[in-house]
C-alpha cells in the first residue's frame, strides 16, 4: 500500500508520515527529494513553480509509486499534491484489477487555518520552502473531496492514530 500524505507547506507532512511510517514499520519518502536543483533554487527565492517546472517532478513521483507498487512495497509518501490532475496523476496502479487501485493507494490531507501553518513556516529553520510561498500554496489548493482528512491543529501521534484507526491498519 501506498499512503499519500498531502498538504500545502508547513500542514505536517514529513512530521506525519514519518511518524506513520515508524509507527507501521514501512519505509517513508519525501516528495521534496525528487524536486530538481533548479527548482529547489526557486523556491528557496520565493518564486512558486511553474506547471512547466512540475510536471518531471510528477513524473518522477509517478515513476517512484509505479516501482514501489510493482515490488509490493508499503511506503508512506509526503507530497503536496495540492491540485486534483496531479493526485489523478500519481494514484496508479500496475495491477489491472479495477478494486485493486482504490485499495493500494490512499490519500490522506492534513488540513489546517492558513494563520496555524503561517504560524509553523515562520519557526522552520533550514527549509527552502518559506512563508513567502504560503499564498501561491493556498491559491493552487484543490482540496481533495472523498478523502480522509485530518485536522493538522492536532498532536501529532493523535493524528497519526486517527490514520491508522480510519484505514485500519
Amino acid at each position: 500500500m501506498i499512503i499519500i500524505v498531502m498538504g500545502v507547506s508547513g500542514s505536517g507532512k514529513t512530521t506525519i508520515g514519518k511518524l506513520l511510517a515508524n509507527s507501521l514499520e514501512w519505509e517513508f519518502s519525501d516528495a521534496d527529494t525528487f524536486h530538481s536543483p533548479e527548482n529547489v533554487e526557486k523556491m528557496r527565492r520565493g518564486i512558486p513553480l511553474s506547471e512547466e517546472d512540475r510536471i518531471p517532478w510528477l513524473q518522477d513521483l509517478q515513476t517512484a509509486i509505479k516501482h514501489w507498487l510493482q515490488e509490493n512495497k508499503n511506503v508512506v509518501l509526503a507530497c503536496s499534491a495540492l491540485k486534483n490532475s496531479y493526485r489523478q496523476f500519481l494514484v496508479v496502479d500496475s495491477d489491472s484489477s479495477a478494486n485493486a487501485k482504490g485499495e493500494r493507494i490512499k490519500l490522506v490531507y492534513l488540513k489546517g487555518s492558513y494563520e496555524l501553518i503561517q504560524m509553523r513556516l515562520k519557526k522552520r529553520s533550514n527549509h527552502y520552502m518559506s512563508d513567502k510561498l504560503l499564498d501561491s500554496q493556498f491559491y493552487t489548493l484543490e482540496e481533495p473531496v472523498d478523502t480522509l482528512s485530518m485536522d493538522v491543529a492536532q498532536p501529532p501521534q493523535i493524528i497519526v492514530q486517527n490514520i491508522r484507526t480510519a484505514l485500519e491498519i
